[in-house]
């Protein structure tokens, strides 16, 4: 019994986990779906092990930060504005990976419990009806947002440091993007799940 409890818990939290791994595609998927799926996943892995490298600065400028303003009495005019960046940057450089890992926030509570075709069908008409036309938009939005932030060389108000704002806004810009492509990944893994009552990896 309490083996079964453990296996739901598990499945509970990881609704993403229906998948193996990006490498290896069903043999009855067709070539060209399987090579994209492939495809996209590898770039979203590869943008995903480079993105989580800032990191590293954002830790090392929190940390000076702290040591300059407690031990020193000597605080920083950057590292309000850095931290924020970096944050940001990670966070949306980061979506497109976490989209392929199946990590972000849904409401898994009903949907774990549909038939795997059911899961297909629910998530190729909502990424077909909402996820692509809402990214879309907001793609076209933040197009001008960069473009603006550029023209008028913008910078920030909220500090001394006034840093300029187009990189992170660019962030955001790029951040979309990974989404829209990882988004081609996940509706054709749906379509599958949708036509052959299974996840792409699922033993």
């Amino acid at each position: 019994m309490s083996e079964e409890k453990t296996k739901l818990d598990i499945s509970d939290e990881m609704i993403a986990e229906r998948r193996t791994g990006f490498d290896k595609m069903p043999d009855d998927m067709p070539k060209w779906m399987a090579s994209t799926i492939v495809g996209i996943d590898k770039f979203s892995k590869w943008t995903g092990n480079i993105v989580c490298w800032i990191l590293f600065p954002l830790i090392l400028a929190m940390t000076y930060e702290v040591l300059a303003r407690k031990l020193f009495l000597a605080p920083t005019i950057w590292a309000y504005d850095i931290s924020r960046f970096l944050y940001g940057a990670l966070f949306m450089l980061g979506a497109g990976y976490a989209l392929s890992k199946g990590i972000h926030i849904r409401a898994d509570f009903l949907y774990r419990n549909f038939k795997v075709k059911n899961q297909g069908k629910i998530d190729f008409i909502l990424y077909l009806l909402f996820y692509f036309p809402g990214l879309i938009v907001f793609l076209y939005m933040t197009t001008g947002f960069v473009q603006e932030s550029i023209m008028r060389n913008e910078r920030g108000m909220d500090t001394t440091w006034m840093p300029y704002m187009w990189p992170i806004k660019s962030c955001l810009w790029f951040g979309i993007v990974f989404l829209l492509i990882q988004g081609v990944s996940e509706v054709l893994k749906s379509y599958y799940a949708m036509t052959k009552g299974k996840w792409p990896g699922s033993k």
